[in-house]
């Protein structure tokens, strides 16, 4: 019997946190990777790797190789995107064509706040990707996975959202992804024998392992209406009503419309996409130039409203939710779904998973962590726990 190929090692930036962790999880799953996380755990707790480690060994065979057992062990660097002599480093120690690919997720992504702070934006998500993209290209790591949004179209001029859609990002976090985007598209266009990318613009992920091991986990209040939710019911989130900002956009209820996916569908997308960068790949053969570069929706293709997501909510926790309508917000955008069939058709993406199957991951999640990786210090019961509670809209990566 032909002994197997060997781990190929494919670093994931941003590795420790919600999206990051799932992926390393489904990177796993396969046993042909041998994943190397960068974090610099700004929104992410290191205790997430050691559960995906968890998760990853108990699901070896009695009779796993050594080989397999090696890609359970993820190699862990505590460092910062925009300090390239930390992220030089980390590539020197595996040598040129060392590291077989990226997979870069690692981003500041609240809309909001990417608004009152628009250099730390630039700066952590374009600039880090820029000299991540440099350090990778001195040591012959040419395959890229980024980690874009649905926030780069804006407001879309057609529902379902296709790939061609024009980017007109409104807040500086899309911009920061159509930067980033643009800058790889560039890349793989200067060196087409080189370089490979795919830019993958997701729409709402949500839920969680079912295992209730690893999970969405924010500092702070969380800026995501799901999680939100799924703290307002656990206690730690004191306010007696969520606030819902406007009932008059044009959709079926009058509140926003997303596109949401569970996070473990996403992640095979970035798996589907990896396997896409391999030299054997048809996926490049149709591009309209010589650039191996493309973007792809991962979505559901279903929209629901904010309403519709705190009655799901209410169903898996029990928890009867009151709400109160506010002012629309302003760059909010009344519907974003996406069309997915490009991805479908040409990854073999597929998102199974429902709304009541996310909100049940989500509420398992919650209920065995309720505060989340880490309690705090002195900390109060989670119902003594007082933050100011919103029901966002906002696209989100």
């Amino acid at each position: 019997m032909p002994s197997p190929e060997p781990l190929k090692r494919v670093l994931v930036t941003g590795g420790a946190g919600y999206i990051g962790s799932h992926v390393i999880y489904t990177l796993q799953t396969t046993r042909r990777y041998k994943v190397i996380s960068i974090d610099n755990l700004h929104n992410a707790h290191p205790k997430s790797l050691d559960r995906v480690e968890q998760i990853a060994r108990d699901a070896l065979p009695a009779d796993a190789s050594e080989q397999d057992r090696d890609s359970t062990k993820i190699d862990t660097y505590t460092c910062d995107l925009t300090k390239r002599d930390e992220v030089r480093a980390v590539f020197e120690k595996y040598g040129k064509g060392g590291i077989w690919g990226v997979i870069h997720i690692a981003a500041y992504k609240a809309v909001g706040e990417s608004t009152q702070i628009p250099l730390t934006y630039y700066e952590n998500n374009v600039s880090a990707t820029l000299y991540l993209l440099q350090i990778m290209n001195e040591f012959d790591c040419t395959r890229m996975v980024y980690s874009s949004s649905a926030t780069v179209y804006g407001t879309p001029p057609v529902i379902p959202i296709p790939e061609s859609t024009r980017l007109k990002a409104d807040s500086p976090y899309g911009k920061t992804k159509v930067m980033s985007e643009t800058i790889l598209e560039d890349l793989c266009s200067a060196e087409p024998q080189r370089w490979r990318a795919l830019s993958l613009r997701y729409f709402n992920p949500a839920g969680a392992h079912p295992s209730g091991l690893i999970g969405e986990d924010p500092r702070g209040r969380p800026g995501n209406l799901l999680p939100l939710l799924a703290h307002m019911a656990v206690g730690r989130v004191q306010d007696s009503k969520l606030r819902v900002f406007g009932n008059d956009y044009p959709t079926p209820d009058g509140t926003c419309v997303r596109d949401y996916l569970h996070v473990l569908d996403l992640a095979k997308g970035h798996l589907l996409a990896l396997d896409a960068l391999a030299p054997a790949s048809t996926v490049f053969d149709n591009c309209p130039t010589d650039a191996r570069y493309k973007a792809y929706n991962l979505g559901r293709g279903q929209g629901v409203s904010v309403l519709q997501i705190v009655d799901a909510m209410r169903k898996a926790t029990g928890y009867n939710f009151e709400w109160e309508v506010v002012g629309r917000r302003r760059g909010d955008v009344p519907d974003l779904t996406a069309d997915p069939l490009l991805a479908q058709k040409e990854l073999g993406f597929t998102a199974p998973q429902d709304l009541e199957t996310m909100c049940r991951d989500l509420w398992n999640w919650q209920t065995k962590n309720p505060w989340g990786y880490g309690e705090p210090s002195g900390a109060l019961a989670p119902r003594e726990y007082n933050v100011k509670t919103e029901a966002n809209g906002a696209a989100k990566s």
